[in-house]
């Protein structure tokens, strides 16, 4: 079998979200970019805890798929997409965490008000700009890859985040820290002022974490 590791990796990342409360059911999906051309994928209908990495669905980016007996994720285009759009993504996690789906209820993107946005997302999280039914696979993918630009995480309207990375130990973290910023955002709302962090320091927190974060001297 091909790409065992990164089957297992996956697996381990569906469990994960299990064990953090970020999905319910078999709601949600994951997926790895492993070659120029090629993405994996968690399958469709088969809950988190039975998985075994021969369920796992290998398609090319057009949707074509190369290897695995079980229909890819309902939601496949979502992600092939958001791949061939940003070279610089290779694992996606699509969650259904509390806080985060509330926001996707209020048509509103995150503010960025957390350090931790603008480092790892890219600043706010975006939102699509409207209620896409389920079964319109390639209409939702549209609208998401939009929405995402060159941030890390998207809100679909009325449904869920997609979290990206360039792994899935970064996309993790997307995860945690969109419900965070959820979290934070719904409880100041309507309460307290709230004060985004500006553009300018946006783009320079943004430029540290990726290219001088771990490797400065002081």
């Amino acid at each position: 079998m091909y790409y065992l590791n990164e089957r297992n990796q996956i697996i381990q990342t569906c469990l994960w979200l299990e064990q953090q409360n970020l999905v319910l059911g078999t709601w949600g999906n994951v997926s790895l970019r492993i070659s120029p051309g090629e993405i994996l994928l968690t399958p469709s209908k088969i809950p988190y805890n039975k998985l075994s990495p021969e369920d796992l669905v290998i398609v090319d980016y057009d949707g074509k798929k190369i290897e695995g007996s079980n229909n890819a994720t309902s939601e496949m285009d979502v992600h092939r997409l958001i791949y061939l759009a940003r070279p610089d993504i290779h694992a996606i996690i699509h969650c259904h965490p509390r806080y985060a789906s509330a926001m996707c209820a209020t048509g509103r993107e995150i503010p960025p008000i957390l350090e931790e946005m603008t480092q790892l997302l890219g600043g706010s999280v975006p939102i699509t700009p409207a209620y896409i039914r389920a079964g319109k696979h390639l209409e939702l993918a549209e609208a998401v890859t939009a929405a995402l630009g060159d941030k890390n995480a998207v809100l679909i309207a009325n449904h869920a985040p997609v979290c990206c990375g360039r792994n899935l130990e970064e996309a993790r973290t997307c995860c945690l820290v969109t419900e965070k910023a959820a979290a934070c955002y719904l409880s100041i709302q309507g309460h307290f002022p709230v004060h985004p962090i500006p553009p300018q320091d946006i783009l320079a927190e943004r430029h540290r974490f990726l290219y001088q974060y771990g490797h400065e001297n002081n």
